[in-house]
């Protein structure tokens, strides 16, 4: 192989910023280049060598031409441009340039490993837990205290410590018990907490609320889809500020453990993170609208022996907790603890109270409701959350197709299974989002349900921004006209239906991390 010239960069390129790019080569490896002209020669001595280790784009090729193409005389492009070299010297010179531009950016406003546009998410939130604190303080110190379940969850919790297992004859002001074990286990340890007194249980409740904030805060910089100012709008709910600290609801308890839950599976911790989902659904029933979509993430991420080594976990938090009453009554506890098929009073509704109460408690509207978001959910599942896959059939069938025998298929997991941040949340917010809108009857705490996936939602449609401000503006206001009217229930339904075509509209986002995404992912979390 002849001698020839090594590739150069640009003259304004440093040897840091040369090491950084990683695209240098070593000297058995570097390619034979015919001479440059003269001028162009002598103008740029002393350069280091490197190719590009990835194909440039159209536009990094015209930047690239027009480096080269000042930097010689007409005689010396007309011979650049005939050879070979010309295309191969555009490849190594146009991420340089491009790269050049980004650190040149970055510089100006970053310290080394830290950039500003990751720092300032977190200095955001960080403020906004200090204000959202005071805020709820001074609400619990001048609002008066709502009085609505937690005189009858004090009277459940009575029953059960005084030894009634059941399930049937445990009953409070409201009627009768119909949340699964563990919420008589979180209500009599905050009973024996504040010895049943509402003030130090709205204290209780305002920490609870920090900690909730703080997970899905967690949820949101992590995913990096909001911009940092849109953080803020996850304080402004007069509505959920009131759930938690001025009713004091088992909503708040359930949504602060699924919260938790998926923190723990952004991070890929499924086996634990499937442990606290069950614990949640132990507390409500309401969280099982994000069991569909996990079950769909299981699959993606998880070998079929994971997936059931994970869901026998999940069963086996229920049986735990359970076993009191299973053990005594086991039909009267699983009957009551996991109605799927309770009919709720119509004038509470505040999604459907434009509904005719005969039509709102009959079978028919269940069951279309119903239909409707089985359908909802393979649509999307199909269509969105497995587009990347060739669709959820395909998903599947390629499952079996890749395994060469019985216990491949069972112990591997996909040949793509480290899924994204943005994806997890995405999918598991979207589901339940789907369940939220099919929902028949929705009552003024079940805004705790989805209220903190609202603005993820909200971003992750392609409206302009003062669309999605005025949706979220909408949504808040329908949810804070008590009694709910005809009017307020059918806007609160378009604004929903509104919002999951935008979903519906957008692009799927990419399900998987690559290699060298997640190393620089880890090299941040050491710089930060």
């Amino acid at each position: 192989m002849a001698e020839g010239r090594k590739f150069e960069y640009p003259e304004t390129m440093m040897d840091d910023e040369i090491a950084r790019l990683g695209v240098l080569v070593s000297e058995v490896d570097r390619p034979v280049q015919p001479p440059l002209p003269r001028r162009c020669a002598s103008r740029h001595p002393n350069r280091r060598s490197a190719i590009a280790k990835s194909p440039p784009r159209l536009p990094c090729i015209r930047r690239a031409r027009k480096v080269l193409e000042a930097t010689c005389s007409p005689a010396g492009q007309n011979r650049l441009a005939a050879s070979w070299i010309y295309r191969r010297a555009v490849a190594a010179w146009s991420p340089a340039i491009m790269a050049r531009a980004r650190v040149v950016k970055e510089s100006s406003t970053s310290t080394p490993g830290q950039p500003a546009d990751r720092r300032r998410p977190l200095h955001f939130a960080a403020f906004l837990l200090l204000a959202d604190a005071a805020l709820v303080a001074l609400i619990i110190a001048f609002v008066p205290y709502t009085k609505i379940d937690w005189d009858a969850y004090m009277s459940q919790v009575d029953a059960f410590r005084q030894g009634e297992r059941d399930y049937t004859k445990i009953e409070g002001d409201t009627g009768p018990l119909v949340y699964p074990a563990g919420f008589l286990y979180v209500y009599s340890a905050i009973k024996f907490l504040t010895a049943g007194q509402v003030f130090p249980a709205q204290i209780l409740f305002g920490v609870l609320y920090i900690v909730n904030l703080s997970l899905v805060l967690l949820l949101y910089v992590k995913s990096e889809v909001l911009p940092w100012w849109a953080l803020g709008l996850l304080c402004l709910s007069k509505r959920v500020h009131s759930i938690f600290v001025l009713r004091l609801f088992n909503d708040c308890v359930a949504m602060t453990l699924l919260h938790a839950a998926m923190v723990l599976i952004v991070y890929h911790k499924w086996y634990l993170g499937l442990i606290i989902f069950s614990g949640a659904v132990s507390v409500k029933m309401n969280v099982l609208l994000f069991a569909p979509s996990l079950f769909l993430l299981m699959l993606k991420a998880m070998s079929i022996k994971g997936v059931f080594v994970a869901l026998l976990g999940a069963a086996g938090v229920q049986v735990l907790l359970g076993i009191p009453f299973l053990l005594s009554h086991p039909v009267e506890y699983i009957s009551r603890a996991f109605n799927l098929g309770r009919v709720f009073i119509h004038f509470w509704s505040v999604n459907f109270k434009f509904v005719p109460e005969k039509l709102f408690v009959s079978k028919e509207l269940a069951v279309t409701l119903l239909i409707f978001h089985l359908s909802a959910l393979m649509v999307f599942a199909h269509y969105k959350w497995f587009k990347h896959e060739g669709g959820l059939l395909r998903f599947v069938h390629s499952r079996f197709k890749e395994a060469t025998s019985i216990e491949q298929l069972i112990s591997c997991k996909p040949v793509m299974s480290n899924l994204s941040k943005e994806h997890i949340v995405t999918v598991m917010f979207v589901g339940n989002f789907i369940g939220i809108v099919c929902a028949r009857s929705l009552h003024y705490q079940f805004y705790s349900w989805y209220f903190y996936s609202l603005p993820f939602l909200l971003w992750r449609t392609q409206f302009p921004t003062v669309v999605r401000i005025i949706l979220f503006v909408g949504v808040e206001r329908c949810w804070n006209v008590y009694p709910s009217t005809t009017y307020s229930s059918l806007l609160l339904l378009f604004l929903h239906v509104f919002i999951l075509f935008g979903l519906w509209s957008s692009p799927a986002e990419y399900p998987y991390v690559d290699k060298k995404d997640k190393t620089n992912s880890k090299k941040l979390g050491k710089a930060m």
